[in-house]
């Protein structure tokens, strides 16, 4: 909450700025435009987890707290968005769009107690969607920069023995830059992070007895968190 709080304020920053900055015409952003994150887009995933793990023959053991937790980084392949960018003034536009990034992260919980046997598990998260909208200051004819809010969505799949949880959902935040050139065709870096809900699973136990099964009664969780950068090559109608 309280990084909301500040990207509100900054964006509300930005708008009051708008006010006293330098005339520009904000109409050679405005419209509709497509892009593709050719240039490439990183992410990282980092989670936690605990896990009430079960003995050799799948009955529930006492409590563990898992001790490894392995964290994936992932590079996306590409992105597009789509959106419409609205004139509100000389100098200041609200846009508003939608993306989708591709890329598969990973987090592990992994059993370490070789004198239990709770099974070896993951999640597994791919397909970033989101919908946005970006408070954007036009600095001169061609150049401007926004602060950006968006909701976003995510699929997940896990492996091993357990329970698959609904898909993710969280809050997205970003600082960017956009240059629009006398063609249409427009250059926008950016970087952000992604909150998503904590997740969560139990095992199923519906394997055979051993080493890959995990009893009803283990449960697992993790708190996933995107860091994107990317650059965006695109057009405006």
């Amino acid at each position: 909450m309280r990084r909301l709080i500040t990207i509100i304020c900054a964006a509300c920053t930005l708008v009051v700025s708008s006010f006293g900055a330098a005339q520009a015409d904000s109409s050679n952003f405005a419209g509709p435009y497509v892009g593709l994150q050719a240039l490439g887009l990183g992410a990282e995933f980092s989670g936690s987890g605990t896990s009430s793990q079960a003995t050799q023959d799948g009955t529930v053991g006492s409590p563990s707290e898992t001790d490894e937790v392995q964290v994936g980084a992932v590079a996306a392949s590409y992105g597009i968005e789509a959106g419409y960018a609205m004139p509100l003034g000389s100098s200041f536009i609200l846009d508003i769009g939608a993306q989708y990034l591709s890329g598969e992260g990973k987090i592990s919980h992994q059993n370490t107690d070789a004198g239990r046997s709770a099974g070896n598990v993951s999640f597994k998260f791919d397909d970033h969607v989101t919908v946005y909208m970006a408070p954007t200051i036009v600095l001169s004819d061609t150049s401007s920069m926004y602060v950006k809010l968006g909701l976003s969505e995510a699929d997940i799949g896990v492996t091993g023995d357990i329970t698959t949880p609904g898909n993710l959902s969280g809050t997205m935040w970003a600082v960017g830059t956009r240059t629009v050139l006398e063609s249409g065709i427009f250059i926008r870096t950016e970087a952000g992070y992604t909150e998503y809900n904590g997740i969560s699973a139990s095992g199923k136990g519906s394997l055979t007895a051993g080493a890959d099964r995990i009893a009803q009664g283990t449960t697992f969780s993790a708190e996933p968190t995107i860091v994107h950068g990317n650059v965006s090559l695109g057009f405006r109608f």
